[in-house]
């Protein structure tokens, strides 16, 4: 007896001992946590159920907030795109023609000239040397010439008088066209010098702007030298060099027989307009490595708003669609069966519209089917939309709020603005 008692007690000892996450009063205390906070889970999600399904205290769906243009008919340009970059009609390198210190140097770097300014000087003595010695030996010559002219009378009157051979006479008038070309040689070498003198003179050959300095005076100049004086680049006008796609030709060249093509030449992140002008001109082969043609078209690049060898945007207008449907390219929505827009009802609901869609140019699209002048269609909050959804419209002040553009100007494009074309084609 004394030993099953003392069994008893010992037992209980140990399980006093045990942790209690062990102990079974333990894991029915978790469970009823776990199943209670459930419980109250459920019940907080059915106790507001307008809430979580979007309806107010009578139950009724709240209207979506949204921002809605009207429909436009106006005129839709189609532009062709391309990077293309500054070239200049003319660029001259102005070398000197003759050999010879340069002495003078009548311009500045950056200045702009007309044809025919004085821009350097080299040292004109040596050219006069040589024009004086031409001019001496042409006086000699004429002189000898003269002689023998009035010799050659003599001779022939003799010869009549049957007074002198007639080989005799033959040799005076060899020698009287001897003389007359010695003076022609002589006339050419006058001439000769008087040129090298005036090459001496160094003279703008186009208008344009001079570029950098490439010898200063002092230093001695010849006409094999490759580098030369210095550079002029004409500015005014002033042509772009640009490729399109070869499947654009057809289009063009059929414009062009129509009249002249309008360009509109833009920065590198075509936002800002730098100049407008007209095409001149299209390559007479396709790039077969690129498969792209290179169109010129000329600039009066008035302010020189151009700069050789400039990188620029070009659009080319190619075609007008007038009396076209416009709406914001924002309110196209996509799916992968059609393009389509929502429409506002007189109810306040909307209308999922399929359209067909045309040029897109400026933030704008035209649509060829599926809206009429003046519908209203939402540009912002469509993602929240499904047929038949009510919504509450927006005035323009209160959606300006959020950054120029309503819902916080979601899917805005940068360029988008009036006056400032995206690029797209």
């Amino acid at each position: 007896m004394q030993e099953a008692v003392s069994t008893t007690v010992e037992t209980d000892t140990q399980q006093s001992k045990r942790p209690f996450w062990k102990r079974p009063w333990f894991w029915l205390l978790m469970f009823c946590l776990i199943v209670g906070s459930a419980f109250a889970l459920w019940k907080n999600q059915t106790a507001s159920p307008s809430a979580a399904s979007g309806k107010g205290a009578k139950g009724q769906t709240l209207p979506t907030p949204v921002f809605v243009v009207p429909a436009r008919t106006g005129n839709m340009n189609l532009y062709l795109t391309g990077l293309g970059s500054v070239t200049p009609l003319n660029n001259v390198i102005v070398r000197s023609r003759v050999d010879g210190q340069l002495m003078e140097v009548h311009f500045r770097e950056g200045q702009n000239v007309t044809k025919g300014s004085l821009l350097a000087t080299i040292d004109p003595r040596p050219f006069q040397v040589q024009l004086t010695q031409a001019e001496g030996q042409m006086a000699r010559d004429r002189e000898q010439l003269n002689n023998a002219r009035m010799d050659l009378e003599r001779y022939r009157t003799l010869w009549k008088q049957d007074s002198i051979p007639r080989q005799q006479l033959d040799t005076q008038e060899a020698l009287v066209r001897q003389y007359e070309g010695a003076v022609k040689v002589d006339q050419g070498q006058i001439d000769s010098a008087k040129l090298q003198l005036t090459y001496s003179r160094i003279i703008a050959p186009i208008n344009g702007r001079i570029g950098l300095r490439l010898v200063d005076p002092g230093n001695m100049v010849r006409a094999t030298d490759a580098g030369g004086l210095l550079t002029i680049t004409q500015m005014q006008p002033i042509a772009t060099v640009f490729p399109l796609p070869e499947d654009s030709l057809p289009q063009v060249l059929l414009k062009m027989k129509r009249g002249r093509l309008g360009v509109e030449v833009f920065d590198r992140e075509m936002k800002l307009k730098l100049s407008a002008g007209e095409l001149t001109t299209v390559d007479n082969q396709i790039d077969p490595a690129t498969g792209t043609v290179k169109l010129k078209a000329v600039f009066a690049n008035k302010s020189n708003e151009l700069f050789p060898n400039q990188f620029v945007n070009i659009r080319l207008l190619v075609d007008v669609k007038k009396d076209a449907v416009i709406v914001p390219s924002a309110a196209i929505q996509k799916s992968p069966q059609s393009s389509f827009a929502f429409v506002l009802n007189k109810d306040k609901t909307v209308a999922m519209r399929t359209v067909k869609t045309g040029i897109s140019q400026g933030g704008e699209t035209s649509i060829i089917e599926g809206l009429a002048p003046g519908e209203q269609v939402v540009v912002d909050g469509a993602e929240r939309l499904r047929e038949g959804s009510k919504v509450e419209v927006k005035e323009r002040d209160q959606a300006g709020k959020d950054g120029g553009r309503p819902g916080g100007g979601k899917g805005a494009r940068p360029g988008a603005e009036k006056g400032k074309p995206d690029g797209r084609s």
